[in-house]
């Protein structure tokens, strides 16, 4: 069995997390190839006596992803697992770390891979498509959530959301989240959105900050076309991002497509915990103290 290890370095502090993760599972017999998930920044200094391998070179071969760091973390690292066919384990290194499967001090439960005691937990993803003056300029998959937004002083944009060409809302807001059951408990929980168990499959469009006394969350059927078509933004910017990641430019006129992939992300499940359990202790227990 081979694992790639990919240690956020902003997060795990001179790997050391990574480092005894990395003991524990080649006394079990696994071989380990430890990567960064992308470039640091030049004036960064990687610990001297730890080598880092090339990822996309070490993933070709690989049995599966351990990542150390938050849910960005986990998220940025699950695209390109996904894209290889291998499962994800998330460790938690950040703050909240809801799609994390272990925490920093649970390490020792990596010596299970070795065994094969754990099971796989398919995520829904969406395909999400950025279509400008009837060109197809962006074409992308997300785990979490595609959501679009207005600029920092930009006034409020017109959106009109349809599903399978019928409309179903049109508002003037902040902007809108479209929403796998995964990123249900991330941006679109934060603006009023209600949280949907992965198993249900289901999608979700979450307006923010809607000035309309109607708009609300909207849950639908995985087999919808979602279509958000911009309206007036007047000289003010708007913009797309997918999982939090790099934001791109809309323009009035712009047509945003999403509908459920036909890929999913495998999350590797160890503990066997509850999605309520874990509901309880990343969130109402976590907010007791």
């Amino acid at each position: 069995m081979k694992v790639v290890m990919t240690p956020n370095p902003y997060r795990d502090k001179q790997f050391k997390y990574a480092e005894q993760a990395k003991q524990i599972l080649i006394e079990s017999g696994v071989e380990v190839a430890m990567c960064l998930p992308f470039d640091v920044d030049r004036d960064y200094e990687l610990p001297p006596h730890l080598t880092f391998s090339e990822l996309k070179k070490e993933i070709r071969d690989a049995d599966m992803l351990v990542c150390f760091g938050g849910d960005g973390t986990i998220l940025h690292a699950s695209k390109i697992a996904t894209a290889h066919n291998i499962p994800v384990l998330g460790v938690n290194v950040g703050t909240m770390g809801f799609i994390a499967e272990l925490e920093a001090g649970e390490l020792e439960l990596l010596r299970k891979l070795a065994t094969g005691e754990y099971t796989l937990e398919t995520r829904s993803m969406i395909d999400v498509t950025l279509t400008s003056a009837g060109q197809t300029v962006l074409r992308e998959t997300a785990l979490n959530d595609a959501v679009i937004t207005k600029g920092a002083i930009a006034r409020v944009i017109q959106l009109t959301v349809c599903c399978d060409g019928v409309e179903a809302t049109n508002f003037s807001g902040d902007g809108l989240i479209i929403c796998t059951p995964t990123g249900s408990t991330a941006y679109s929980m934060s603006a009023g959105g209600p949280i949907i168990e992965p198993s249900a499959k289901n999608l979700l469009i979450t307006p923010i900050c809607a000035h309309a006394m109607l708009a609300k969350s909207i849950v639908i059927s995985p087999r919808r076309v979602i279509s958000v078509k911009i309206g007036k933004i007047g000289r003010h910017n708007a913009f797309l991002s997918l999982d939090g990641g790099r934001a791109f430019r809309i323009n009035t006129g712009d047509v945003i497509t999403a509908k459920c992939s036909e890929r999913v992300t495998k999350l590797v499940r160890i503990k066997q915990t509850s999605f309520f359990e874990i509901l309880n202790k990343k969130f109402i227990d976590r907010q007791r103290y």
